[in-house]
């Protein structure tokens, strides 16, 4: 099995060194080449790579292309029977990458797998996930997924319920340390480039569902996970801690999402009732105190992007101009 590794970086320079070094320290059998795709980063990072690692294959966008077209460009270059997505804040251990293409070897059902995301901290990151539709949205929303997460029926949106310990067959999985069967993405595509961050790998993996293929999450490929490495050096946008994600990126493409997947009646029932629950947080916290101040703060200012993402897709017919 060829394998190439491919990690789309914007200015994440110290974490772009390590990752890599991270991979490059693989004990692995099988051959594998390695991408680095560079969406116009201001801070080195492209010429870090050049002179660091010559043996990487780098591609230098003149401009921020975004997630889902970067990836695209490796894609379409690279000679391999198994494609291995990267983020360039996240480290893998090192068999990880042997232990992901014996997984894909061994499976051959499986049209993508994601391995096991662990948090500096020592915790798990989400890494085994379900589609999520208005009920599992709320229930997150609520903080109820949290609160019992012992009980299935509330905390199936990352499979709370479920011990990560074995491999386990999911709706999908991160893009974070994801492996590709690359004659399954000859068939259904690659991503849907109007996503220009977040939501392409969920696409993704509802297109190979429906195709009838399956999605794995594999415990024993792991990968440490910064979270938010790139996304934090949006400083003009603002950004969602608990998620690691730039909003209205993360709302923008949700509605792109929606429409396409489920069409309009969907879009309008996870997208007001995330807009109504704000609006709700807002009444809830007028009472004077600095912490419920800031709930009301926050809420406002979701529930007005939220509006503006709605506008600025069409009721997501319509990719907003690029980039973000």
């Amino acid at each position: 099995m060829k394998i190439a590794v491919i990690v789309v970086s914007y200015n994440a320079v110290g974490l772009l060194t390590d990752c890599l070094k991270s991979v490059f320290a693989q004990r692995c059998e099988h051959p594998f080449s390695v991408w680095v795709v560079d969406n116009a980063s201001k801070d080195g990072s492209a010429d870090r790579v050049a002179e660091m690692f010559p043996q990487v294959s780098l591609i230098r966008n003149p401009d921020n292309k975004g997630f889902a077209a970067a990836n695209n460009q490796a894609f379409l270059k690279c000679d391999a029977d198994c494609v291995v997505l990267l983020n360039p804040d996240a480290f893998l251990e090192p068999d990880a990458l042997a232990r992901m293409a014996a997984f894909m070897e061994a499976t051959p059902s499986c049209a993508i797998a994601g391995g096991f995301l662990r948090n500096p901290a020592g915790g798990r990151d989400p890494c085994a996930r379900r589609f999520i539709g208005p009920w599992r949205k709320l229930l997150m929303m609520s903080g109820v997924s949290a609160r019992l997460s012992k009980y299935r029926w509330f905390n199936d949106v990352d499979y709370g319920w479920f011990a990560h310990d074995r491999p386990l067959a999911v709706d999908w999985v991160p893009g974070t340390f994801t492996a590709y069967r690359r004659s399954v993405l000859d068939k259904v595509g690659t991503f849907d480039e109007r996503f220009f961050l977040y939501y392409e790998e969920t696409d993704l993996c509802l297109r190979v569902r429906r195709a009838g293929w399956e999605i794995f999450f594999v415990p024993d490929a792991v990968a440490v996970h910064v979270g938010g490495g790139c996304s934090r050096t949006r400083k003009d946008e603002p950004f969602d801690r608990s998620g690691a994600q730039v909003l209205s990126f993360r709302l923008k493409a949700e509605c792109l999402y929606y429409r396409k997947n489920f069409g309009l009646p969907m879009l309008c029932a996870a997208m007001w009732e995330e807009w109504l629950w704000h609006q709700a947080r807002r009444v809830v916290n007028l009472l004077p105190g600095a912490d419920r101040a800031a709930k009301r703060a926050q809420s406002a200012q979701i529930a007005g992007l939220l509006v503006r993402s709605l506008r600025d897709t069409s009721y997501g017919l319509v990719c907003p101009p690029k980039p973000w």
